[in-house]
């Protein structure tokens, strides 16, 4: 880039920055006092509480967009889905000792939430299995089939494919996605292109590799086939297991403290240095 154009963007940049100095843009809304609480052309007060649902909000708030009441239904039941009261599991835990410590309901399930930003484990791979179907379906209308696709994941030829969406570590199969395909037929959804091929390609992995279509791979596939972007299904489920977590905090806050999966010393299994001596900082000097 010529020095002519550096100094053009430098100058372009500086004026985006200097028009933004001391003020907020928003192309949601905000308030106006005595007059409104508007979010996207909508009066919150007049147009939203009571008549709209907290899904249906939360749609608009992500993507500017107000959704019809019954994908706001299947969103509650993914919510639903998504938050066992397990205390096993990796975010509630997280729930659970903060009850135990007697910290905070809310930085206890900020802190559960915040675990699920993980690689293996809440946004991510719903993140990574929307990519996947969406250019399984690009790969499909060029001719591939749901065999070809799955051949496509695997490292190696004749090794296991590995895709994000289905199978699961500690089980075959997934009840949620039996639940949800009974929420999703009571509300009258159809299977669209990303979902039916999730279906096949389900199928193909179950005859040849006794693996099943997990949560995952149900919510993107359907997600997808209403037009919602890879960063809108991540926004939309950001809080996906916040209600988990409540139950998890709220079961060991009424506990007497510190009792939540106590251990003794000797049930960790240590495999660090062995005991040594600890140096006396006053030897070797003058009294």
């Amino acid at each position: 880039m010529s020095s002519m154009n550096k100094r053009a963007t430098a100058e372009n940049r500086f004026d985006f920055w200097e028009k933004r100095r001391g003020r907020i843009f928003s192309r949601r809304g905000g308030w106006i006092i005595g007059e409104a609480i508007y979010n996207c052309g909508y009066s919150m007060m007049d147009d939203l509480v009571g008549k709209a649902s907290f899904f249906q909000v939360l749609v608009l708030n992500v993507t500017g967009r107000l959704p019809e009441r019954r994908l706001a239904d299947w969103l509650e039941a993914v919510y639903i889905c998504m938050s066992w009261p397990d205390a096993r599991i990796w975010c509630n835990q997280i729930g659970s000792l903060a009850g135990t410590m007697r910290a905070s309901c809310v930085a206890a399930v900020c802190a559960g939430v915040q675990a699920t930003d993980s690689p293996l484990y809440g946004v991510a791979p719903l993140r990574a299995g929307t990519h996947f179907i969406v250019e399984a379906l690009a790969l499909k209308k060029q001719g591939l089939t749901a065999e070809d696709i799955v051949e496509r994941q695997c490292r190696r030829p004749g090794s296991k494919p590995t895709i994000v969406g289905y199978a699961r570590p500690v089980a075959t199969g997934d009840e949620r996605v039996v639940a949800l395909e009974r929420v999703t037929a009571e509300l009258g959804y159809e299977r669209g292109e990303h979902l039916s091929l999730a279906f096949d390609i389900d199928a193909v992995l179950h005859e040849r590799y006794g693996e099943r279509m997990n949560i995952v791979g149900y919510v993107t596939g359907f997600m997808s086939d209403l037009g919602f972007s890879v960063e809108e299904i991540c926004r939309i489920f950001t809080t996906v297991v916040n209600s988990g977590v409540h139950a998890c905090y709220a079961e060991a806050a009424e506990q007497p403290p510190e009792s939540f999966f106590p251990l003794r010393c000797e049930d960790i299994d240590y495999q660090g240095h062995p005991p040594r001596p600890v140096p006396d900082p006053d030897r070797g000097k003058e009294p």
